[in-house]
């Protein structure tokens, strides 16, 4: 093994030892049966172990290392830089995620993808539910009124209640025989009451709670450069967004104009929406089917190759994320394990939401707009994209990455089933292109947020007014923005670069790149194949990646 080899395992070993959890996520079990360690000390360590890990990395000899090997140590700067940016936010201090998150995440993926048998699953879960009540003593103490938002402690209690739940009821019908169901039982119990602690405690802290959640221009745009390669700040980003936003309006009400003879698409769009599942289960089911048809799609056409033995299923949302989330979401297959099987999550109401919002939140789940979203989520999306780098990318990108690559290349998974005749319908279209316009009003307000010049009060109203988003969802998305800073401006940023990077690519071909649907399906499925082989690295490295291998040939 190469010096830079060595290198790479011993960063990897680090990163699963401070992370057991991380560990099962990716299908590494030897870690199986410890909680991360949530104290005060353990974060702060790990601040100071991303700064001996980016030295190491910095000094790394460079011209002795391959292409690869070169922009795996970009990677990890780049990555690493991003936790040091990040530090001095205090993220552990204000957001109760930062405990419930790995208490129901260790549990939930243990029995995801089932990489071991089911009795010695079971002794794991015993033991990480026997860790949670340390843990949440750690959450308690760690959470600060005077950083915390009240926004942000309220929507990670709602998770926390829900995890309860979960913990209680739930995970037991995970084991197969009564000896290991009584043994989850009990165990669940005592995690129950120490998830109900925590949310009593969060109940006083959301009311003293004086913090602010703007994450500060100065951040969000050195994230953008050092972190994600970018040439964007805050503020250019936002007006990219405006711009972007500008032109799709331009377009859909074109597209709207043909559909309805006038030109306003949100009117179209609210109309469409009354077509849509009258249960969650429905929803599910035509998910479900769309999947099926997207797949069937690139068999037939051959915009991507799809890889042997690969599947993805469609399920409701784990519990405990459904007060977080109220769109769509996918967990892919262990990185370090043999299985190619996705799972699909559609979003389910969480406990207590009333009949009237839950119609409200299947409304932003219509029979127009689902094909988009099942596009997205799994083919040529993030499932066919996750599951083709696990096979083809280094081991270190398949622990390090980014949201403006797989966002990135999810929305762009949109856009090129559009051009390839994907969606026959034009309301459908339609909604694909409200797709990619909400992601530019995501970046507006995204920015505006945490540049501190929006509220959330203001931000709700544009995602309403400039989206076709009921209330209920508006606000569980604007909630999302507030606590996860950068991220919801990942999506189309990330689509833009990988559009930009394709013309380059397929220009340095001799390939001409317009009109896009006359682009052979042989040179896109080239393209498709070797980008999304490269992993979710940040763009400017794809980039590097994918023009210095194709250089090279």
């Amino acid at each position: 093994m190469s010096d830079f080899s060595s290198l790479v395992d011993e960063f990897l070993k680090s990163e699963f030892e401070t992370s057991p959890v991380t560990a099962t996520t990716h299908g590494v079990t030897e870690y199986d049966d410890k909680l991360d360690d949530l104290s005060a000390a353990a974060f702060r360590r790990r601040d100071s172990d991303a700064a001996e890990w980016l030295q190491r990395f910095e000094t790394a000899g460079s011209d002795d290392l391959s292409a690869d090997d070169e922009i795996d140590r970009q990677l990890a700067i780049a990555m690493l830089r991003g936790r040091q940016i990040h530090a001095d936010w205090y993220g552990w201090k204000r957001d109760p995620v930062a405990y419930s998150g790995p208490i129901l995440n260790g549990l939930f993926y243990l029995f995801l993808n089932r990489l071991r048998p089911t009795a010695e699953l079971v002794d794991a879960a015993v033991s990480r539910l026997e860790q949670v009540p340390a843990a949440v003593e750690q959450g308690t103490t760690n959470i600060d009124a005077k950083l915390a938002n009240r926004l942000i402690v309220e929507r990670g209690m709602a998770s926390v209640k829900a995890g309860a739940r979960y913990v209680r009821y739930m995970l037991v019908e995970e084991a197969d025989s009564d000896s290991d169901r009584d043994r989850l039982r009990a165990a669940g119990a005592i995690a129950g009451d120490a998830l109900d602690e925590f949310a009593a405690h969060l109940e006083t802290v959301a009311g003293e709670a004086t913090g602010d959640w703007a994450y500060g221009e100065e951040r969000y745009s050195r994230q953008l450069r050092e972190r994600e390669r970018l040439d964007f700040d805050a503020r250019s980003l936002r007006e990219l967004g405006r711009a972007e936003y500008d032109r799709l309006d331009t377009e859909m009400q074109g597209l709207a104009r043909q559909i309805s003879g006038k030109p306003d698409w949100a009117a179209v769009l609210h109309e469409a929406n009354e077509d849509h599942p009258r249960t969650e289960e429905e929803m599910r089911r035509a998910y479900a089917d769309w999947t099926e048809r997207s797949r069937t799609f690139l068999a037939e056409t051959g915009l991507v190759t799809l890889p042997d033995g690969e599947s993805c299923t469609v399920e409701p949302a784990p519990v405990f994320t459904r007060p977080l989330f109220a769109v769509a979401s996918y967990s892919g297959p262990p990185a370090f394990s043999d299985r190619r099987a996705g799972h699909f999550f559609v979003p389910i109401a969480p406990d207590g939401t009333s009949d009237e919002d839950i119609q409200k939140r299947l409304a932003s789940n219509s029979f127009g707009g689902i094909p988009t979203t099942a596009v997205h989520e799994a083919y040529p999306g993030h499932h066919w994209h996750i599951t083709w780098s696990k096979i083809h990318a280094p081991r270190l990108r398949l622990v390090l990455q980014t949201s403006y690559f797989s966002e990135g290349w999810a929305l762009y998974a949109e856009r090129v089933m559009r051009e390839r005749g994907f969606f026959a319908d034009p309301i459908q279209e339609l909604y694909h292109l409200e797709a990619t316009i909400f992601r530019a009003a995501r970046i507006i307000v995204d920015t505006s947020l945490h540049m501190g010049e929006m509220n959330y009060e203001e931000a709700v109203e544009f995602m309403i007014a400039k989206t076709s988003l009921t209330e209920p969802t508006a606000r569980a998305e604007v909630g999302r923005y507030c606590s996860w800073p950068t991220q919801a401006s990942s999506y189309l940023t990330g689509c833009l670069e990988i559009l930009r990077i394709r013309d380059r690519y397929l220009a340095a071909r001799g390939i001409a790149t317009e009109p896009r649907p006359e682009i052979s399906v042989e040179a896109l499925r080239d393209f498709h194949d070797r980008l999304a082989g490269s992993g979710r690295l940040p763009v400017g490295l794809a980039e590097e990646a994918l023009m210095g291998a194709a250089g090279q040939e």
